[in-house]
């Protein structure tokens, strides 16, 4: 994490246009790339630059030293402007390999700088992948600037006052790279000798060798007479209101929005969580964040997590859970649970490709059905999803709130590529928040007490179990409405059916009207995005709205109920399509809903949509 305090400066014209570099380290996936990218994302965001990253790294645990499957990556976009993505293509690839080049390099911008280990390019990590020659020497790269030279060999050479063997030395190569990108964008080294000094205290010469190989490739660009691709940077710090900013990721953030929403609440948290990649970081981050009445817990299995979060929400405090999609269709009957006794519960679904295990490390939107239809009976739940590492935390206050106010489960919808991204985040201060205080009956009303009784929003009453003359019972089986007693007769399982519906339903006039987040209402085409779509489509539209095409862009949070106004502002386009990582999910609710001839523009790799992509598909759609 980095903090900075930006303070109020003086208005100055703007003359320039902003810039933005986009660099991708890419190794195998014990170079560690995924460090190397963190600590330079940590100088980014010391330095002022508005930035977004995209951590890409393979799903086994340690692949095959030097093959294609095991190749890690971290992609990070940084300027002086509004950075909404991590970028399409790379301006400068770093590849600590043979395998890490040849899975990266078609990304890289035609021109753009490849740097690479030459050290790491022998005729066996060339065989593993699948080189007939050294693509460093036969001219196949002519379309990219290349600079190899032998950082292995330059790392040794840096550490080799402290004693380390050969292995060991290698291991402070992802610190000598850094090193050199930090003289490349002109970064302070300090924070990073700091960070070093911090992580290795016990090891006090394990720090020292691997300062010294951050020092070494910063004095290796400083000094070595390289002719041609090498130069130095300098990104101006993007502009930005004054405050007390921080770097946050996805499950950062969503964790942080949990105790918040808590505290708005009034109440204290469980948290019940089995480990899945990629929702494992909301459990890390919350059992670091007891002081805040927090209870963590790690469950035997999904199963256990969720129902020890339903009888922590029967207790009288919040309860929330969290998985991706293979964990959630284990929650799935449990969820049910939550719906038939109406007790509050937010789940969080950092979702991932799939079905079944699918791509653990990759990114997907493919759960919205799921989320909305997922269960069995009619089982209505308010779903929302976060857009962004920053939205996730509003969204999560949000889903508390709703949470706790109608008495029902909520489904907080992220995915793998919010959860690992980061950015910056102005920290909020939380007065500007309105509480929420949830009020627990705690005497009986005239004419004896019902458990399922409704007040205006169709909530039933909370209870904490052992408050005197309270005493009541609740469970799966269907209840007699207003005395929740079991109830098998028709005409009751409608009634039931039907409130359960209509407070869910009844979410929609208690939340925003939809906005347009680019153009106006009524525009030729809409693009209706929801999810980590959001930075893709808001540049393409932009882009299309400076070539002169009338496009809006609309982006979904509320999923189901959706907002009120909804229905009336997609009839206002003449056309609309709907980005998706999946087959047509959100597509298919909204032609359901509204009746309108939504297109869809679907991908499916594991990887997040381009800005490219939204382009190409705004101009087909204007055709």
């Amino acid at each position: 994490m980095a903090t900075a305090l930006k303070e109020e400066a003086p208005e100055t014209p703007k003359t320039q246009q902003s810039d933005a570099v986009v660099v991708r380290f890419a190794g195998d996936s014990g170079d560690g790339m995924q460090l190397t990218g963190g600590q330079f994302t940590l100088s980014s965001a010391l330095a002022g630059n508005d930035f977004a990253t995209f951590p890409d790294f393979p799903a086994e645990i340690r692949a095959p030293q030097g093959t294609l499957f095991g190749v890690s990556a971290f992609q990070i976009n940084f300027g002086s402007e509004a950075i909404d993505t991590a970028g399409d293509q790379p301006d400068v690839l770093v590849a600590m390999n043979p395998a890490a080049l040849k899975t990266n390099v078609p990304a890289l911008r035609e021109g753009g700088l490849i740097i690479a280990d030459s050290g790491e390019f022998s005729k066996r990590n060339l065989d593993k992948a699948k080189y007939e020659t050294n693509p460093l020497e036969d001219g196949s790269l002519a379309k990219w600037q290349l600079l190899a030279f032998d950082i292995s060999a330059l790392t040794i050479e840096a550490v080799k006052d402290f004693g380390l063997g050969n292995k060991d030395a290698l291991r402070c190569k992802n610190m000598w790279t850094l090193g050199l990108a930090l003289w490349m964008f002109d970064r302070d080294r300090q924070p990073l000798i700091d960070w070093l000094n911090a992580k290795f205290a016990k090891k006090p010469d394990i720090a020292a060798a691997n300062i010294a190989a951050l020092n070494a490739g910063h004095a290796y660009g400083e000094t070595a007479e390289l002719s041609g691709p090498l130069k130095q940077y300098h990104v101006d710090p993007a502009p930005a209101e004054a405050g007390l900013y921080r770097t946050v990721t996805g499950a950062e953030s969503i964790s942080l929005g949990l105790v918040a929403g808590a505290q708005l609440a009034g109440l204290q948290m469980f948290f019940g969580g089995y480990p899945i990649t990629p929702a494992s970081a909301i459990l890390h981050h919350l059992s670091r964040l007891k002081e805040y009445g927090i209870t963590t817990f790690q469950a035997e299995d999904e199963i256990a997590a969720i129902c020890a979060a339903i009888g922590a929400s029967y207790a009288g405090q919040l309860g929330v859970t969290s998985s991706s999609g293979p964990g959630i269709a284990l929650k799935g009957e449990a969820m049910g649970l939550a719906i038939m006794t109406e007790l509050p519960l937010v789940i969080v679904n950092s979702q991932r490709g799939g079905p079944s295990t699918g791509l653990p490390t990759k990114t997907e939107q493919s759960d919205l059905y799921q989320a909305v239809y997922g269960r069995n009976g009619d089982a209505p739940m308010p779903v929302i999803a976060c857009r962004s590492p920053v939205d996730a935390f509003d969204c999560a206050i949000e889903a508390v709130r709703i949470a706790t106010q109608y008495m029902t489960p909520v489904m907080l919808l992220t995915d793998g590529y919010i959860a690992n991204a980061a950015e910056p985040w102005k920290v909020p201060d939380l007065d500007g928040y309105e509480p929420f205080p949830v009020e627990f009956m705690d005497t009986a009303p005239e004419g004896g007490f019902m458990p399922y009784a409704r007040d205006e929003k169709l909530a039933r009453p909370w209870v904490k179990p052992g408050t005197p003359g309270l005493m009541h019972r609740i469970g799966g089986i269907e209840k007699a409405e207003g005395t929740g007693h079991i109830n098998y007769a028709p005409e009751n399982h409608q009634a039931m059916t039907d409130i359960r519906k209509a407070k869910v339903d009844g979410v929609a006039g208690n939340i925003p009207d939809q906005e347009v987040c680019l153009g106006q209402a009524g525009a030729k085409l809409a693009v209706v995005g929801w999810g980590s779509t959001f930075g893709p489509i808001h540049q393409a539209v932009k882009r299309a709205q400076r070539k002169g095409l009338d496009v809006a862009h609309v982006h979904i949070r509320h999923i189901w109920p959706t907002p009120a106004n909804l229905g009336d502002l997609l009839r206002s386009f003449d056309r609309i399509i709907v980005p998706e990582m999946n087959t047509g999910q959100l597509k298919t609710l909204l032609r359901d809903q509204f009746l309108v001839d939504a297109k869809p523009v679907n991908k499916v790799s594991g990887q997040p949509f381009t800005i490219a992509e939204m382009e190409a598909a705004i101009e087909e759609a204007l055709k």
